[in-house]
């Protein structure tokens, strides 16, 4: 059984109304921020574990939050920065919010009593999910005869 994606927030609306609002020449990009960006995901199967990649650049390992409640993965990030520039007549100060929410069903084939793994590294964070003992192997694999 394959990690499905859940969480797409309005799929008939998103095929209704394509960005109307990147194609107005009138508006400048930076004026208008999309607030429904999701990282970039990678789920890989192997024959003993699951892992996770999800693109997500610019975050610390302090900013996600990795959790599982009945069999549901949520992969959850917040980034809040701020930029100060000074000049002699005025002063600016930008602000930068950035968060994401992702959420899997896990197959259960995922091994809860071992320890599940996630690991921040230039900014790619990956996830490792253990399967079953037994599914590691082919022997819990019974073929049946058609007569």
């Amino acid at each position: 059984m394959s990690l499905i994606k859940f969480n797409r927030r309005f799929p008939l609306f998103d095929q209704m109304l394509p960005d109307i609002l990147d194609t107005d020449r009138l508006l400048n990009e930076d004026l208008i921020l999309e607030d429904n960006w999701v990282p970039a995901i990678n789920v890989k199967e192997n024959k003993n574990d699951f892992e996770i990649e999800v693109a997500a650049p610019g975050f610390s390992k302090k900013d996600f939050e990795v959790t599982i409640t009945d069999d549901i993965l949520t992969i959850a990030a917040e980034n809040k920065n701020s930029v100060e520039d000074k000049d002699e007549e005025y002063s600016r100060q930008e602000f930068y919010f950035n968060s994401f929410k992702r959420s899997f069903t896990l197959p259960k084939s995922i091994d809860f009593s071992k320890k599940i793994k996630a690991k921040y590294d230039n900014g790619v964070l990956r996830v490792h999910l253990e399967k079953l003992e037994i599914l590691k192997s082919e022997e819990h694999k019974k073929v049946i005869e058609i007569s």
